[in-house]
């Protein structure tokens, strides 16, 4: 393999994964991310098990940052009827913050250059990428892989589809300390959105809520709608009660789209929430941007090495395996989502759920892939 070089658009969960595994197997990899490191996210911070195969695979020593270990789910309804199950394949709690500094280092350590600037324009000609930033530097490139997360700057400069259209949704997460289970992970609905509580490492609770944005609009600021919206449930009024803020204030997401996007637009190869962001409530996005990281260098590495002839075949292949592995798990995440929303849909399956328990796991296995076999 010759000229062995990839530009990677972001350096988060998805774009430092990815920059691992391609620099693991002999790439040049140089990742463009805006911000610099160590940076909390709003981010649920639950990672399935499904993807530990792989961690280790990387060289990954996820246990040397203390996750907890979360082995059970919790959820209720708005009014406060719960259910409880064990989560068929478990998971682990982490924080972005702690991992994204890890995955940074290790990028750093297997030769990544890492460059903290914005991206301001792309541009494709002769099967090369152009890739301008705001410090006016240049960077020229075969392959770029998009990890710019959920909505950025070049969503617009691309025209993207999804970001034409207004979204209702926004995201508000914080770190608490308090009293809370390290092994559960629970997802409460409240009026306009849902809830999940979880614990990260250092004994931690990660609080982080997705409301809409005419619920939310109602009040002057967050603690006015915790108070006054998220807290009538029963559940997450006693949890915000006995917990303790630890950031100065918490961290916002407004113009959320859970719209579909494409895998694949304008030749960037799109990875993580970049080509589709599952709704929180399934709880499993950091497992899918990691999922989809290896995925997208395994492919990388064939079309370098002419198992993969064109870049048409390149990434009609990618198209393929993100629907394969992802886009069942989307439209249920939104079906969910849509249901919940609605108070007497929500109190039915609640019910259903209550009588029929054996269902829950089933619905969680749909939200969920299996352990990703390595065939490296």
């Amino acid at each position: 393999m010759k000229n062995m070089e990839v530009l990677i658009i972001g350096g988060g969960l998805a774009g430092l994964t990815a920059a691992i595994h391609l620099s693991k197997i002999g790439f040049q990899i140089t990742v463009v991310e805006k911000n610099e490191f160590p940076k909390h996210k709003v981010c649920g911070e639950y990672i399935s098990n499904e993807v530990l195969p792989y961690l280790n695979w990387l060289d990954l020593k996820i246990a040397d940052l203390y996750p907890t270990a979360i082995t059970k789910l919790e959820f209720s309804t708005v009014s406060g009827k719960k259910i409880k199950s064990v989560l068929p394949l478990g998971g682990f709690g982490i924080s972005r913050y702690a991992l994204d500094e890890y995955l940074y280092k290790k990028a750093l350590t297997n030769g990544c250059k890492i460059i903290h600037d914005l991206v301001e324009g792309i541009a494709f000609e002769d099967e090369i990428f152009t890739v301008t930033t705001s410090n006016r530097t240049i960077l020229k490139s075969k392959i770029v892989i998009g990890a710019f997360g959920k909505r950025s700057n070049i969503d617009q400069k691309i025209s993207r589809n999804f970001i034409q259209k207004k979204s209702s949704w926004l995201a508000v997460k914080a770190h608490y300390s308090g009293d809370f289970p390290s092994n559960l992970v629970a997802l409460h609905n409240f009026k306009g959105g849902y809830c999940g509580v979880s614990k990260v490492e250092d004994d931690v609770i990660n609080i982080c809520y997705l409301a809409d944005y005419e619920t939310f609009k109602k009040f002057k600021n967050i603690a006015d709608y915790q108070n006054n919206v998220v807290s009538q449930n029963p559940h997450l009024k006693i949890i915000f009660e006995k917990s303790n803020l630890l950031f100065e204030k918490p961290l916002t997401i407004s113009q959320i789209s859970f719209e579909k996007k494409q895998a694949v637009e304008n030749h960037i190869l799109m990875i993580g929430d970049t080509a589709g962001l599952i709704h929180p409530l399934c709880g499993n996005g950091m497992a899918m941007a990691i999922h989809s990281a290896k995925i997208v260098s395994e492919l990388v590495e064939k079309y370098y090495d002419n198992q993969i002839e064109s870049r048409k075949e390149l990434e009609e292949k990618y198209i393929q395996e993100w629907n394969f592995n992802f886009s069942q798990r989307l439209k249920i995440g939104r079906f969910l989502s849509n249901l919940l929303q609605k108070q007497k849909l929500s109190s039915v399956l609640m019910r259903i759920l209550i009588t029929f328990p054996f269902l829950l796991p089933k619905i969680i296995k749909k939200t969920h892939g299996k352990p990703i076999i390595l065939s490296f």
